[in-house]
């Protein structure tokens, strides 16, 4: 059986990392990842700004959790050879 990724890993020279989803699940957890986040705003802000800092740090861990266990593995974070100089 094939894996199926929620997340596909960015392609050589964007970056390390995620991007859209691919599935529908992927998509709950995205569009779930933006709701709280604002939800967090409307509560925490503007009487407790240190928590709403560690509500987003919460959030964004979670949401790179959730990629790494069910997104396409992303590839070295450190590519060689990225930049070449002059003549190759």
């Amino acid at each position: 059986m094939e894996k199926k990724y929620w997340f596909p890993a960015k392609p050589p020279g964007y970056g390390w990392g995620w991007g859209l989803p691919l599935t529908w699940q992927g998509w709950v957890v995205f569009v779930g990842f933006f709701v709280l986040l604002v939800a967090g705003a409307i509560f925490y802000l503007p009487d407790s700004p240190g928590w709403y800092l560690f509500h987003v740090f919460c959030l964004v861990d979670l949401l790179i959790f959730i990629c790494a266990r069910k997104g396409e593995p992303p590839g070295p974070f450190f590519r060689r050879n990225r930049h070449k100089g002059p003549g190759g």
